[in-house]
């Protein structure tokens, strides 16, 4: 039987059975890190073959989270999707929201006015902040540092408050609309992130000085699952943790969207490609969204007009408020709702800088209300493939250091 076909546990029996001691006589054993084990922050699982506490080999398994996301969407209208991307890193949903309405933008040719790209940008840019809230004070608490996590999570909240604010929801936001927004920013919703803008940069200062030269956290993860540049292009790296091994690859910078290009800022690079250096370049983007979010809300304030959607009727759904007294309103309503309302056979990618790297959406159709074909590039599932090579002779607690700084989110891992 070709070993293709046998399950982890039977490949590594095999493994064994091949090689029961090291040279110096001891035994090796297999040890099943996952799927339910909490060191592995999701429902994925890794058979590791040990040496005592040392990984002599290792293999992981995805599929146990499986929920048919891409051929769920190709069932659903394409405004009906956004519940599925938020699913995937719903540590960052919201950039998910924004990659899928730009792809269909770009398939539909339609220009999105600039307040609204900027009101995008401060989205993703807060939901990157997020991710890597969560990414580094899981990290600081998976190498024994619960304080940092406890600190800088509230500052989570608050802009799970400002989504709430602006969209009703909080994690899994299903914001935005084709064009732009379902509706104008309050008030309340400029305040909350200016006040964010004014009380975070203290605390995430803070948290940096808990942890950045703190000697166990560095003894914990420098030189703690690293990988090479040359190795991370070859897996397909993207996101924080290509730039920690030292390539400046960032999708906003090289194929800007959203008017990323008028906006002033820097791409963190590491070197070695470790623990440490992801754990860097993270704190490091943490600094430069924050840049941007205030060039952004400037750029935002400098725009008299309060547009909030691009003027395509055929594609954004009218208020509801209009579609009970005004025809025509209830007319487009149907024939959005009903699928009336053809697109054009062809084929387009659209990728975004997500919390974890380039997301990506590749879309063909055929002319229907739904996507002909519909595939997620996520990030997360491109880098867990390496995970096992990284870990290749560390111990055992390294590898559920390296686990945590590469940010795995299992949602995006099957799809």
């Amino acid at each position: 039987m070709s070993d293709l076909l046998l399950s982890p546990e039977d490949r590594y029996a095999k493994i064994i059975e091949a090689k029961k001691h090291n040279d110096d006589g001891s035994e090796l054993s297999v040890l099943n890190l996952g799927p339910t084990h909490p060191a592995t922050h999701g429902i994925f699982q890794n058979i590791l073959l040990m040496d005592g506490e040392r990984i002599v080999d290792g293999e992981g398994t995805v599929g146990y989270i499986h929920r048919a996301f891409e051929k769920i969407a190709e069932n659903r209208p394409f405004y009906q999707i956004t519940p599925l991307t938020d699913r995937m890193n719903y540590c960052s949903s919201p950039i998910n929201n924004m990659g899928w309405w730009m792809t269909l933008e770009k398939l539909l040719d339609i220009e999105v006015p600039k307040r609204v790209q900027y009101m995008r940008v401060v989205i993703m840019e807060l939901a990157r902040i997020a991710d890597h809230i969560i990414c580094n004070s899981v990290l600081g608490v998976d190498t024994g540092a619960l304080t940092g996590f406890l600190y800088v999570f509230q500052y989570r909240e608050k802009i799970y408050e400002i989504y709430e604010e602006i969209c009703g929801a909080r994690l899994t936001t299903n914001m935005g609309r084709i064009g732009g927004f379902e509706r104008d920013w309050s008030d309340a919703a400029f305040k909350k992130i200016n006040d964010f803008l004014a009380d975070f940069p203290a605390v995430w200062q803070e948290f940096e000085n808990l942890l950045v030269r703190n000697r166990i956290f560095m003894d914990r993860t420098i030189d703690v699952g690293p990988i090479s540049a040359e190795k991370a292009m070859s897996y397909g790296f993207t996101g924080p943790n290509l730039r920690a091994a030292g390539i400046d690859y960032d999708i906003r910078v090289m194929q800007p969207y959203s008017s990323y290009e008028e906006f002033d800022f820097d791409v963190p690079v590491g070197k070695s490609g470790d623990t440490y250096d992801r754990f860097c370049v993270r704190n490091a983007e943490v600094w430069e969204s924050l840049k941007i979010i205030r060039q952004a809300i400037d750029k935002i304030n400098a725009i008299p007009e309060k547009i909030f959607h691009a003027n395509v009727p055929d594609y954004y759904l009218p208020p509801k408020e209009e579609v009970y007294h005004n025809m025509e309103a209830l007319i487009y309503h149907f024939k959005i709702v009903m699928g009336e309302v053809p697109v054009p056979k062809t084929e387009v990618y659209h990728a975004v800088e997500g919390g974890n790297g380039e997301l990506g959406f590749y879309l063909i159709t055929d002319g229907s209300r739904t996507a002909y074909r519909l595939h997620f590039r996520r990030p997360c599932f491109i880098y867990y493939q390496a995970f096992n090579d990284m870990v290749r002779g560390q111990m055992l607690s390294d590898a559920i250091a390296t686990l945590s700084s590469l940010n795995v989110i299992a949602g995006e891992l099957d799809a």
